[in-house]
């Protein structure tokens, strides 16, 4: 089995060898190495967060409470990155990766380089999108 070793020929390998051990590696190595850059962020803004400087100034304070409160939703965001990488890496051990979770059939290629952790083909998503929308509508 070839090793695929850059998105281009991910991207021209046919339609049958969709989802091969070679591609399933590739995702494997993507998602692993999004985890663990997703994982030293949290840990740089840790600590960043928890050694405040001395700030005298009340604007200034205000901005850096301002930035703490936007990083600290960063890291939330961050946080749930990780447990959607987690399942995504989970997906591929069970052999579901790269499948749509509702219709069962493939997400694409390209949808999955540019979202890697998409449970979804791009047409299921777009009517979940939807719905959610007039759902939101309809609360206001």
């Amino acid at each position: 089995m070839n090793q695929i070793v850059d998105m281009q020929q991910l991207l021209d390998a046919p339609t049958e060898e969709y989802m091969n051990e070679a591609q399933l590696d590739f995702f494997k190595t993507l998602l692993t190495d999004l985890k663990r850059k997703t994982m030293l962020h949290i840990e740089e803004m840790k600590v960043q967060l928890s050694d405040p400087p001395e700030i005298n100034d009340d604007v200034d304070r205000a901005q850096y409470e301002e930035d703490s409160r936007i990083g600290l939703r960063i890291m939330d965001r961050e946080r749930k990155l990780i447990r959607k990488i987690d399942k995504s890496l989970k997906r591929i051990s069970d052999g579901d990766f790269g499948y749509c979770k509702e219709t069962g059939e493939p997400i694409g290629i390209p949808r999955l380089l540019i979202r890697p952790i998409s449970e979804y083909c791009a047409d299921v998503k777009q009517v979940n999108e939807g719905k959610e929308r007039h759902f939101q509508r309809e609360r206001k």
